[in-house]
């Protein structure tokens, strides 16, 4: 029912609501049909209620695909709407960043201390926006089946540890420790590099932010998917937080926000994971994760090996 709310149907635009019906409908028409089967010899009254229960249903069923129909449109619009937006936003804060870039580089007169600090604090502000209309538009994109992915063969070892080089002074800050060691039986994937380092550099990310200070660690695996040999897994582990069985329905969902994380006050959106599972799934592997409170989390992935896809495409050639 919140969900109607939410797009503003009433009890009896709703399809939950209508279902109820329906179903209350069917168990009296046929308590009903029973008891006249019994006591009268004669059919048509029997007939006169069969018709008049398809009747209502029909009408019912009716209502149901208008509301459905409603829903459709709604989340279309809406993923329009923030299609639209963020693709505006995008040209003023590139020119904003183009501008302060050229401030910051001194190339347009001397600036002081005190205005330096202001400027950075300007570009951080800014490049936090970028980020997020980024987001909105990747999620568009993926609700809307159109988020362009440029396949080929990589190796998803040299992607771990550049990311892992790349994230090391943060986890140093966080006193926390990295632990990847490359696997030469590793063979490559097929997907568009460019879209799983984000996906990669968002576990990371995530694990050192929400891992135990001063004594966490996160560890990154990879192995032959042994129930599929077609797939790599990929395993990020941390020793942080974890996540309460009640949220963890709503890990993948957009804008997830668990308690925990708030309390821990690191900055986010709540998009990457959203974002994260819908490229995975558009590269045709499947993401997941385990977790417990206090003991730390553990999100996977997988990815097609490159020969077996090729293999595969050639088969259907």
């Amino acid at each position: 029912m919140s969900e109607c709310r939410k797009y503003g149907l009433g009890f009896w635009q709703c399809p939950n609501s209508l279902f109820l019906v329906m179903g209350i409908i069917i168990i009296v028409a046929m308590i009903l049909t029973y008891f006249i089967g019994i006591r009268f010899v004669e059919p048509e009254a029997v007939i006169i209620i069969v018709c008049s229960v398809t009747v209502i249903l029909l009408i019912i069923g009716h209502s149901l695909v208008n509301s459905f129909t409603r829903i459709a449109e709604a989340n279309r619009m809406k993923s329009e709407f923030v299609s639209i937006v963020s693709h505006q936003l995008r040209t003023p804060l590139s020119a904003l960043k183009w501008s302060l870039d050229l401030l910051r580089s001194k190339r347009l007169g001397d600036i002081n201390d005190k205005e330096m600090e202001y400027l950075d604090i300007i570009n951080e502000s800014g490049n936090k926006m970028i980020k997020l209309v980024n987001d909105l538009l990747n999620v568009s994109r993926i609700e809307q089946g159109r988020l362009l992915m440029q396949m080929k063969a990589f190796s998803t070892e040299d992607l771990i540890e550049d990311i892992v080089k790349e994230l090391r002074m943060l986890a140093e800050s966080c006193n926390v420790e990295i632990k990847f060691k490359r696997n030469k039986e590793i063979p490559s994937v097929y997907a568009d590099p460019d879209k799983i380092r984000m996906v990669v550099l968002n576990l990371i990310d995530n694990a050192i932010k929400y891992s135990k200070k001063g004594e966490g660690w996160v560890k990154i695996q990879t192995e032959k998917y042994l129930k599929d040999k077609k797939m790599i897994l990929v395993t990020v582990t941390d020793n942080g937080l974890g996540i309460p069985d009640i949220l963890k329905k709503q890990v993948f969902g957009k804008f997830f926000r668990g308690e925990n994380l708030v309390r821990q006050k690191v900055e986010g959106t709540g998009l990457g994971l959203f974002i994260a599972k819908g490229i995975i799934k558009m590269s045709g592997g499947d993401m997941g994760f385990e977790s417990e409170v206090n003991k730390g989390s553990m999100f996977w992935f997988t990815l097609p090996i490159a020969n077996k896809v090729k293999k595969a495409v050639n088969k259907g050639r």
